[in-house]
């Protein structure tokens, strides 16, 4: 009698750990808000001349849902200075609103998305609230832009890009004769070494045919005790002008003190020509970063910059920069 009542029990419960299990494993859509703030308070001191300031240069507000294990999407509204020459100071764009797929090795986005130019460096810096990464701060391209990008893992040691946009940033999404390709290829031949090449091209028909070429290269090294990364970048007909070619590079390192992350970069940007003679120059960066609580960073730092050209004036800056995020 006793094993009648296994023989029909045991169906039953397996059943219904089955089930259970079933429904735990299936997936519920979620979604979160995310909200990150830019402020510094500053001192310049330049041809003996003293400027103080407290200024808020980013604010970023967004929700990111995930509607299956492989679809999710997410709108990210950026809020600063628009620097049009209006009167306003600050001003909304939207910054990502994007559609992304994601299975095993394969992801791709689309929509208006973060491109793949100097997303490693950028990652890999690590303080994109008190400084841009290289390309970024010197405008060789947009950290945005409307089109369609695809990743490939093929293995742990190697991964490779595809992006199509616009060309135009995400402040102008308008259709017009702009096109820009680009591909990057990344290793990771031991642990904590990463190496990256990219190259993009951007074509233009008005008229007359033009095309803008940017090309990058990058090595960094992550040890749980320090990271150092080098990149250099090198860009052809500027703005879609014949004859503009710039490049430059950038030296950043971090050292890890227990809760305290002490950091150094230099940077050094050349045109070809003068065309960007007031801007040429050489930046040096070196500061503490603090985390007093979770979602805070509070950041001293020391910057000094001297220009290539004999008529420019060194300026040394004193600045105190703080992300809030939650």
């Amino acid at each position: 009698m006793k094993f009648k009542n296994l023989f029909i029990i045991a169906p039953l419960l397996l059943f219904g750990l089955n089930t259970f299990s079933q429904e735990k494993e299936a997936f519920k859509p979620y979604g979160s808000p995310t909200f990150k703030i830019f402020s510094n308070y500053h001192s310049t001191f330049s041809d003996g001349e003293v400027f103080n300031a407290f200024e808020i240069t980013r604010a970023y507000l967004g929700y990111e849902h995930n509607f299956s294990e492989n679809w999710s999407g997410s709108v990210i509204f950026d809020v600063g200075n628009p620097k049009d020459g209006g009167k306003h100071e600050m001003a909304a764009y939207v910054k990502n609103a994007s559609l992304s797929y994601e299975k095993e090795a394969l992801t791709v986005n689309f929509g208006l998305i973060g491109t793949t130019a100097f997303k490693t460096q950028e990652k890999f810096w690590g303080y994109r609230y008190l400084l841009k990464s290289f390309q970024d701060e010197y405008s060789f391209g947009s950290s945005a832009d409307l089109g369609l990008s695809a990743t490939y893992e093929f293995n742990k040691m190697f991964s490779a890009d595809l992006i199509i946009v616009n060309g135009e940033g995400y402040k102008n999404v308008e259709r017009d004769s702009i096109f820009s390709v680009g591909a990057g290829v990344t290793l990771k031949p031991v642990s904590g070494l990463i190496l990256r090449a990219y190259y993009e091209t951007s074509t233009k028909e008005e008229g007359v045919y033009k095309r803008k070429n940017t090309m990058s290269v990058f090595a960094g090294y992550d040890h749980e005790a320090f990271s150092v990364g080098a990149e250099f970048n090198n860009q052809t007909n500027h703005k879609m002008m014949e004859g503009r070619d710039w490049e430059g590079y950038s030296v950043f390192g971090t050292y890890n003190l227990n809760s305290t992350k002490l950091f150094a970069r230099y940077d050094k940007l050349t045109s070809d020509g003068g065309f960007n003679a007031s801007d040429d120059g050489n930046l040096f960066v070196v500061g503490a970063e603090f985390n007093p609580v979770k979602g805070v960073k509070i950041t001293p730092n020391y910057r000094h910059y001297s220009p290539e050209s004999s008529d420019g004036l060194n300026s040394d800056y004193a600045y105190i920069n703080c992300e809030i995020k939650f």
